[in-house]
């Protein structure tokens, strides 16, 4: 699987996709502690389900192509946590105005990722390419699911994303 691939690239790709994953994770972790028995409690368990699946795909990613992990996944721990407990202790629409930033950012990160890797080709990187495509659309889906949950007006007071469906 790691003949003839640009491995740096690769790395990167892979390192920085699996602790993007576990950061989402985490943040949903957070939400669902504050947010778990409320109204949106299954929107959110929905969402972090696919970014579970996500995780464990870069997990198997990772060991497939022999990619070390960031050294701040303790960070991401923290963090990912407290920006998800701290976003739903503002209600519904703080978590998903959280929602919305991140997954925006996300989407954004994978096309640049698409781009990367069609640029060095497309074929050698097919299956990387299509599980990347999967979860960006799967990303801007919660991306959605949160503006349909009244993510914009928090959004646009926090300055968090540009608070627009991109459908």
């Amino acid at each position: 699987m790691t003949e003839g691939i640009n491995k740096p690239v690769i790395d990167r790709i892979i390192r920085v996709d699996h602790a993007g994953e576990y950061g989402a994770n985490r943040i949903y972790a957070g939400q669902m502690a504050v947010l778990g028995r409320s109204a949106v409690g299954p929107v959110i368990q929905q969402m972090w389900n696919q970014e579970k699946n996500h995780l464990k795909k870069f997990n198997e990613l990772m060991v497939a192509y022999r990619v070390r992990p960031t050294v701040l996944l303790p960070f991401w721990n923290v963090a990912g946590f407290v920006l998800g407990a701290g976003s739903a202790l503002l209600g519904k629409k703080g978590a998903m105005a959280c929602t919305v930033a991140v997954e925006e950012s996300i989407s954004e990160h994978y096309n640049n990722q698409i781009r990367t890797l069609i640029e060095e080709d497309p074929e050698k990187y097919k299956e990387l390419l299509q599980v990347i495509k999967q979860f960006r659309d799967e990303e801007q889906e919660h991306h959605d699911i949160g503006l349909e949950h009244d993510a914009e007006a928090v959004s646009r007071i926090l300055g968090w994303g540009s608070w627009r469906s991109r459908k």
